[in-house]
């Protein structure tokens, strides 16, 4: 309708080129003219009021991606919220409306582990999201047991320089520690608030899984502090939140992991024996006799899947998990070898080949509002590797 007034507005003025027409008779065309577009964006803003969604919220708004099945449909938004605008640093986001009564369903948040994992890949397209990534990477399939039925979700590409998420500034990416990461989190959830006002009033719950274990219940204690400045105009209803498999304490995870190996047959009594004698979980620190122990039991699974013994390994090529995970095996720290253990792989082992295929088209990009510019140093990958994440 507005783009209708203005081609009529400009028919209008048409006539004041013409050096025939009187002052007065211009005058008459150029108040005409002005009225029609000043009515037509009150009736621009009255539809926009009445649809429930400002200009910034359509402008995020994704009407379909490629691939996807017409079929049920999906209210879905995604794009940039700036979390730091002196650095550059803004973190990717994509959202979900509920299937039913949005206005009445809470919110909740949601976050991949790794560290540097996406919860774009994962966690929305292979897991709980309404739309999944399709064999082959060849376009999306709707998921029946998606949890926006019972909420709006809102997955995030944290921290800054996972997945879309970028910053304009290198050495953002060498302070990747937990209180770094919750602040970057927070001021997102706050300047998305305002970009989305009708969800401030909705419970509000953060979830996620593996090393979203450190990530979730950090962030929900900054939320719980922060609202407790009533001046600020930042409260956020948190209600609660939610981990899964998650990553709490080192100790006991890397004992289950020796555990694990041992009693589904994956090292020898002989493995299992020495790695008990040299290594103290309890030490925060693994002496190299441990270390040496401990990568008898990572060799083994370079010939089998980590993630699901059972089942044969990915032979499509090398994606950037696998490759995130071959880096670790190379390595004889300590660091290297927790970080290994917290990546995510979903029931068919080739599924972060789809993921990097598909959201690596430009296509899906452009429909998605991500990497608009160009500012993403290389392809988007569903885990980020080289980033010093630490605690």
């Amino acid at each position: 309708m507005a783009t209708e007034a203005a081609a009529t507005a400009r028919w209008l003025l048409l006539p004041l080129l013409s050096p025939l027409q009187s002052p007065h008779k211009q005058q008459q065309l150029i108040f005409a003219a002005l009225l029609l577009l000043f009515f037509s964006s009150l009736q621009s803003l009255h539809c926009n009021a009445a649809s429930g969604y400002n200009e910034q919220q359509e402008a995020d708004r994704v009407a379909f991606l490629p691939g996807q099945p017409s079929s049920p449909k999906v209210s879905q938004f995604s794009g940039y919220i700036t979390v730091n605008r002196q650095n550059g640093r803004a973190l990717f986001y994509w959202f979900f409306e509920a299937q039913a009564l949005p206005s009445q369903k809470p919110l909740l948040l949601w976050l991949n582990g790794g560290p540097g994992c996406s919860s774009v890949g994962y966690g929305a397209a292979s897991e709980l999201g309404p739309l999944r990534v399709s064999r082959n990477g060849a376009g999306l399939e709707f998921n029946k047991f998606a949890w926006n039925k019972e909420a709006n979700l809102l997955f995030l590409e944290s921290p800054v320089g996972v997945g879309f998420s970028y910053t304009n500034t290198s050495s953002d990416l060498t302070k990747l520690n937990d209180g770094f990461v919750a602040e970057d989190a927070y001021n997102f959830l706050v300047n998305w608030l305002d970009r989305f006002p009708q969800y401030k009033d909705h419970e509000f719950y953060i979830s996620g899984e593996s090393y979203a274990g450190h990530y979730v219940p950090q962030l929900a204690d900054l939320v719980y502090e922060r609202n407790k400045d009533k001046k600020a105009n930042r409260y956020i209803k948190l209600k609660g939140f939610i981990v899964g498999n998650p990553l709490t304490d080192d100790q006991y995870d890397s004992k289950g992991l020796v555990e694990y190996a041992w009693s589904h047959a994956v090292v020898s009594d002989g493995i299992y024996e020495r790695v008990n004698k040299v290594c103290n979980f309890k030490i925060s620190n693994w002496t190299s006799d441990c270390n040496e122990a401990m990568s008898n039991i990572f060799r083994q699974y370079q010939e089998i899947d980590i993630y699901n013994i059972y089942a044969p390994k990915c032979n499509l090529a090398q994606t950037s998990r696998v490759a995130a995970f071959d880096h670790a095996l190379e390595a004889s720290d300590q660091e290297q070898f927790s970080r290994r253990i917290r990546m995510f792989s979903g029931y068919d082992a080739c599924y972060s080949s789809y993921a990097e295929k598909y959201f690596n088209k430009p296509d899906v990009q452009k429909a998605f509002h991500a990497n608009g510019n160009g500012m993403l140093p290389g392809k988007w990958k569903v885990c980020r590797i080289g980033l010093n994440f630490f605690h």
